[in-house]
């Protein structure tokens, strides 16, 4: 991809929040039904995955790592989903419909998952769900409205990650999620909120099973911590076989699923800690996907007779926390200068081989409300050099940069960065961290410097940028506060009106740019490298894939 393919998603996004006006209020109001797309094959088939790393945990409110991305799209489904189009730049693959569509209820163009109907109030204050009749768990459970109210009610009880989520979505307390009916349920707010819908096609927001939960965790656990940790209780297409740490985790289709059994009848998500092994493992025909290949590698698998490889525009970013908490990064002109020493030009050239565009932004270039090049960053390390006198580092300082040892493009980057500071004082050493602890060194907060690579997964500015620089958010892993960003990401959650919210979302913006919580690396494209008789693969901003799309032939 190229980064005019990326600056045409960016501009076509802006231009369908600036042209949509409001929404009518009679369509608004007006229960919406739409049907779930599947395209299910007869035969069944295993389906083996190289991964990183297996899944951690199975929780998704404490555990951000990568195998979890998948066992969770496995084993659980939400309410509502984007629906799903051909790529404009591959024909072989489809993507989420992130545009705002003025005609569509909320702006967005959804089908129901779990929810089989859906109404909103025009002014934003309430939603309503109609769930889907007869819909089973993984044991034997069906779906009532208590399953959703339980669900919200444990966000708010355990904090963390649903902390982020009840907050983002304009919910103080547990009594704004009401069952109405054994199949019904409303979420009530005080203040208009626009992801009221869009919140419910989030990845991490999916509904458990509260009947087997209350059964295993008892009074002791009464959220069920210990058994969503390392068990299933969804009604998703999926459920889990095996889960052996290190090695492997197995997942089997599930008979009764509501949408139709899933082609692929067993995945097999093996650990494969080395991007050379995964790439050997696909270019041999013994795994059926390779994830988190090196971009040479993927460039080496084009011309394979047996491997397809599909490369789209991505929410991805990479950037590397710098953890404001921490001296000497609590000094702004200390990141600044840190952001004119990384030669980015650099990276783009040797490590992503054209497969990125720089991260000239603080959110997905490709999502509506992106504001990018407020700052300019170009690699200037006489700017930099003043700009760490000014703080007081005029002979520069020692630091410890931490990486994953199962991204492939982290080492070399690290490397590369590694080198251009020293040219102005600054000594860098590098630690490796194992793909299966990272992400918890991630989330302890006591790196001065770490990697991240991460996209928020609902297409909308507000969501985005709270995600990573609200000061209470629990994914502002680099520590950092602006009373000044947290109003404006106050006043953007309290308003649909799109076009007050982006002028808002821009403020911000620049604010965080300015202040360079993080060195600015990349936004990656996502690329899927695969067996060529396997097919079916759609784009998630999520980056992550899901099972039951796939089929053989």
């Amino acid at each position: 991809m190229t980064t005019k393919t990326r600056a045409e998603w960016t501009q076509l996004g802006r231009r369908a929040f600036l042209q949509s006006g409001t929404l009518l209020a009679g369509a608004a109001a007006m229960p919406q039904i739409l049907s779930m797309p599947r395209a299910y094959a007869q035969a069944g088939s295993t389906m083996v995955i190289a991964a990183p790393a297996t899944p951690q945990s199975l929780d998704c409110n404490f555990d951000v790592s990568l195998g979890t991305f998948e066992a969770i799209a496995a084993l659980y489904d939400g309410l509502l989903g984007f629906e799903r189009i051909i790529d404009p730049d591959v024909a072989t693959a489809r993507r989420e419909d992130i545009a705002y569509h003025a005609d569509k209820m909320g702006g967005v163009n959804m089908y129901g998952k779990l929810a089989e109907s859906w109404e909103l109030d025009p002014e934003g204050r309430w939603a309503r769900f109609k769930l889907r009749e007869g819909v089973m768990s993984n044991w034997g459970n069906e779906l009532t409205a208590e399953d959703v109210k339980w669900t919200w009610d444990r966000a708010f009880a355990l904090g963390a990650l649903g902390a982020f989520y009840t907050k983002v979505s304009g919910l103080t307390r547990p009594e704004n999620v009401k069952v109405e009916d054994k199949y019904t349920v409303s979420f009530n707010i005080d203040e208009p909120n626009p992801l009221l819908l869009k919140i419910h096609t989030n990845l991490y927001t999916p509904v458990y099973d509260s009947k087997k939960c209350r059964e295993e965790g008892g009074s002791e656990d009464p959220w069920a911590r210990k058994f969503i940790e390392n068990n299933s209780a969804g009604f998703g297409p999926y459920s889990l076989e095996q889960m052996v740490r290190g090695q492997q985790a197995v997942f089997k289709a599930r008979e009764d699923y509501y949408g139709g059994k899933p082609a692929i009848d067993r995945v097999i998500f093996k650990e494969v800690p080395t991007s050379a092994a995964r790439v050997q493992l696909l270019r041999g025909g013994a795994v059926d996907i390779a994830q988190y290949l090196q971009p040479l590698e993927i460039i080496s698998l084009k011309d394979l007779p047996n491997v397809a490889v599909e490369t789209v525009p991505a929410s991805f970013m990479i950037w590397i926390e710098l953890n404001a908490a921490m001296e000497p990064f609590d000094k702004p002109d200390v990141r600044r200068a840190l952001n004119y020493a990384f030669p980015q030009d650099q990276v783009m050239t040797a490590v992503f081989q054209g497969l990125a565009d720089p991260l000239n932004g603080c959110m997905p270039n490709i999502y509506p409300g992106f504001a990018g090049d407020q700052v300019d960053y170009s690699y200037n390390l006489e700017k930099a050099r003043e700009l760490l006198a000014k703080a007081g580092h005029g002979d520069g300082f020692k630091t410890t940069l931490a990486y994953n040892a199962g991204d492939p493009v982290q080492e070399p980057i690290a490397i590369i960065y590694q080198t251009a500071l020293r040219e102005i004082g600054v000594e860098l050493e590098l630690k490796k961290v194992p793909a299966g602890s990272f992400y918890n060194a991630v989330t302890d907060r006591k790196q001065p410097m770490i990697f991240y690579v991460d996209s928020p997964w609902c297409p909308d500015p507000g969501y985005s940028l709270t995600l990573y620089f609200d000061s209470k958010s629990y994914v502002n892993y680099s520590n950092y506060k602006n009373d000044e960003v947290d109003r404006l990401l106050g006043e953007m959650a309290a308003t649909a009106d799109e076009k007050v919210r982006l002028d808002l979302a821009e403020k911000a913006q620049a604010i965080i740019m300015d202040e360079a919580p993080w060195t600015f690396v990349a936004y990656p494209n996502y690329t899927m490298a695969r067996k060529k008789d396997l097919s079916g693969w759609t784009y998630y901003t999520s980056n992550n894939i899901r099972f039951q799309d796939f089929s053989r032939g």
